[in-house]
């Protein structure tokens, strides 16, 4: 609040310079000075003062009518900050992409829950570039995604590393040649993502390292999707360790053995850049980074052993 308004009120309150000076611990003439700079700004006369008292002129009541309310409102500022920085509770908007969302987010939601009910966080699905729009455009107050070209106004924090490896259904001609030759997975048709997600991205990131041109790609909005496409027997695909574990362990899916693989990326953390850290938010990334090392422990083992 402007200090020379809480001057006014004060004293406007006492009726009395001295006694204003002494309650806000200042001298007189600091007092005076307060009164004359709120005077001067508001071109306008607010005490008529002589030997013995102090009285409010016209405009003086409404200023001291608007100050009271304003005070009140600063104070009434003051106690919902205070809420927000130490209450853990209330609404968080989350977003994830994909293969965060649907293979990491929920351990993290199930700890949260039992740790701290009274956060109720509502969850948004998609992919890597509408996930961090949202977040940029306060739809989102968190985003978890993987890739790197976020844009700018947001902060990125790295919260895990992922390995991806190629995956074919276990009866694909592929799944028992051991290397495989780069001009056999040109032939074959991938399984990917659409553009703007994190694990397309990752893709076309390992074509062009592994300096292949694949014949077809065949595009599908969701992993579990592609997962199951493979497991029928049509093409390849690149996905997570994470988005693989069940598959892998019930033997549907078999990791293939290629020079240059486990293709590494990682998560990220965004939040809009300048925004206060409430104390609920800093639950949630406590609990979400705790649930993801527990994954990456349990994942410790590589699928090429492991299947």
């Amino acid at each position: 609040m402007d200090q020379s308004l809480i001057v006014f009120s004060e004293v406007a309150d006492t009726r009395n310079f001295s006694r204003a000076a002494e309650r806000l611990h200042m001298t007189q003439p600091a007092v005076s000075q307060h009164i004359r700079a709120l005077e001067e700004r508001l071109k306008v006369r607010l005490l008529e003062r002589n030997n013995k008292s102090v009285t409010l002129t016209k405009a003086g009541e409404i200023v001291l009518h608007h100050a009271k309310e304003i005070g009140g409102l600063y104070r009434k500022m003051q106690e919902m900050v205070d809420e927000l920085m130490h209450y853990t509770g209330g609404p968080l908007s989350v977003g994830a992409s994909y293969t965060f969302g649907e293979y990491v987010l929920p351990l993290t939601l199930a700890r949260l829950h039992t740790e701290f009910p009274d956060i109720r966080p509502a969850v948004v699905i998609g992919n890597t570039a509408d996930i961090a729009e949202q977040v940029r455009n306060r739809v989102l107050d968190v985003g978890i995604v993987e890739g790197e070209e976020i844009g700018s106004g947001l902060s990125v924090e790295k919260l895990a590393e992922d390995e991806m490896y190629v995956a074919a259904g276990a009866r694909h001609p592929l799944a028992n040649v051991s290397p495989i030759p780069l001009r056999l997975l040109e032939e074959q048709t991938w399984l990917v993502r659409e553009q703007g997600s994190g694990t397309r991205a990752a893709a076309d990131k390992m074509f062009a390292e592994l300096a292949i041109q694949p014949s077809r790609l065949m595009e599908m909005g969701s992993t579990q999707s592609i997962k199951e496409t493979v497991e029928a027997g049509l093409g390849v695909t690149l996905q997570s360790r994470w988005a693989l574990r069940k598959e892998l362990g019930l033997g549907s899916l078999k990791v293939l053995n290629i020079e240059g693989l486990p293709f590494k990326r990682s998560f990220h953390v965004l939040l809009r850049n300048g925004d206060l850290r409430t104390r609920t938010m800093e639950v949630f990334l406590q609990t979400l980074r705790s649930a993801s090392e527990t994954m990456l422990s349990s994942n410790s083992t590589s699928p090429e052993k492991s299947s």
